[in-house]
């Protein structure tokens, strides 16, 4: 994987190859876990878009010597009114929203063409994008597949689980919600910690905003 390269892109450049995003995006996930990808794709891109419009967005790309994409992941500070972190921070309660996302970067996506995946390269991209970033935490939503290459990752990378078999509002998938401290110690043992996992209802919404790895 030493031809590969990872560069941080601006949210301009971002937009600029949303197409290229979308199509790894598409590959690496939807044609596994979507039954219509092609519009899961549409819904996808149109999220992305207004992700790419805000100063704030982390982005790393993987490429190859050609420029050609193969993985990507990015990032956006969690902030309230966002329907990923209003949805979490309910779930976890006042305490715990507080200890993991008053002051978070949250991960958005997080993807691998299929033929890159299980070299390493995952693991780079994380590292590239947590690298230097400001926030006291990092989050993301995962699948509930504690066995799977994603999972081993994250828990190998210092995330752990704040909710698990977690159904977002208008889904009856399972998810995970992930934290990691960024701060060289995780966060102090008079803090709360993270709350037993639990399956609050709530009203349908979008389900999209979620972050895979491989």
């Amino acid at each position: 994987m030493e031809n590969i390269r990872l560069v941080r892109w601006t949210p301009a450049r971002m937009r600029a190859q949303l197409t290229e995003v979308i199509t790894v995006y598409k590959a690496a996930f939807l044609d596994f876990h979507e039954p219509d990808p092609a519009r899961a794709a549409i819904e996808r891109t149109m999220h992305a878009r207004r992700h790419a419009e805000r100063r704030d967005l982390r982005a790393v790309a993987a490429l190859l010597p050609d420029d050609r994409l193969v993985g990507f992941t990015y990032a956006l500070p969690g902030l309230k009114g966002q329907w990923w972190h209003d949805v979490v921070s309910d779930a976890l309660g006042p305490d715990g929203a507080v200890t993991w996302l008053g002051d978070c970067l949250e991960i958005v996506e997080f993807h691998v063409l299929p033929e890159f995946q299980g070299k390493g390269l995952g693991r780079r991209l994380l590292r590239e994008l947590l690298r230097e970033a400001p926030e006291r935490t990092a989050a993301l939503s995962a699948l509930e597949l504690p066995d799977s290459r994603a999972r081993r990752l994250y828990a190998s990378e210092g995330f752990i689980p704040l909710l698990s078999n977690f159904r977002f509002p208008g889904s009856w998938i399972e998810y995970a919600v992930l934290g990691k401290s960024l701060t060289p110690t995780e966060p102090a043992q008079d803090q709360p910690q993270p709350p037993s996992p639990q399956q609050p209802a709530h009203d349908a919404g979008d389900n999209r905003r979620q972050a895979r790895a491989m």
